[in-house]
């Protein structure tokens, strides 16, 4: 019990299937606020989309069968999660920070020189939540590609007992997909620079997200206030 509770790829594919998972998506409402930016970042080209792990159900209906390459871990819950995106008829690279790390690095950057967009959670797929490395900004260096950071946010969802309050949106959901002004990273940036993007992407990412709860007129849901709590505890 305890490891399935860990593992969000299991846990959501053993209650919803593929298929179910494709019928109750179809449900959801989808609202996209900042697609110049998305549009902007692209335009012949490829993109980084940035969004957090929590919320990967959100973001399958919004690029299905589209341009997009997804990084998934070469784990049992990544096999798991293959076969929802294969439904959806995304690309997937495998690999993490830990395992794969270089070859999965070298797909990604010919995957985005040949004008194909890679989604990526950077707090994926261990957490802890909302952390970012700077693989993402170094990645947008090596390529001259920029990076979208995305806010997903939705008006209702069941929430996992899991490290990043894996979000599945009830039927008839309100999603609101917010993309924020793309970060661009100069490909001979320092270590100084690429900290600083980094940095960057995470706040525009974090932002991206309270600016969708906002259009929704909600309040920020469990991933939110949990991080509050902790923090008020941290300076008590």
């Amino acid at each position: 019990m305890r490891i399935a509770r860990r593992s969000v790829g299991k846990v959501a594919l053993s209650s919803f299937g593929p298929r179910a998972i494709k019928a109750l998506a179809r449900t959801w409402r989808y609202t996209v606020v900042g697609a110049e930016h998305r549009a902007e970042a692209e335009g012949e080209q490829g993109s980084v989309l940035a969004f957090w792990h929590g919320r990967m159900l959100l973001a399958l209906p919004v690029s299905e069968g589209g341009n997009v390459s997804v990084l998934v871990s070469p784990s049992d819950d990544g096999d798991l999660s293959q076969k929802v995106l294969d439904s959806f008829g995304y690309e997937v690279i495998r690999g993490s920070s830990s395992w794969g790390a270089p070859r999965a690095m070298r797909e990604m950057v010919g995957t985005l020189r040949g004008g194909v967009s890679i989604a990526i959670t950077p707090d994926g797929p261990r957490g802890p939540r909302h952390s970012i490395t700077a693989g993402v900004a170094w990645l947008a260096s090596a390529t001259g590609r920029a990076v979208v950071p995305v806010g997903l946010t939705c008006d209702r969802a069941w929430h996992l007992r899991s490290w990043d309050h894996f979000a599945i949106p009830k039927p008839r959901a309100r999603i609101v997909v917010t993309y924020a002004e793309p970060v661009v990273v100069a490909e001979d940036a320092s270590d100084e620079a690429i900290a600083n993007a980094t940095e960057t992407i995470r706040a525009r990412m974090m932002q991206a997200e309270l600016d969708g709860f906002r259009a929704l007129g909600v309040e920020t849901d469990h991933a939110w206030s949990r991080g509050r709590e902790r923090r008020a505890d941290a300076n008590d």
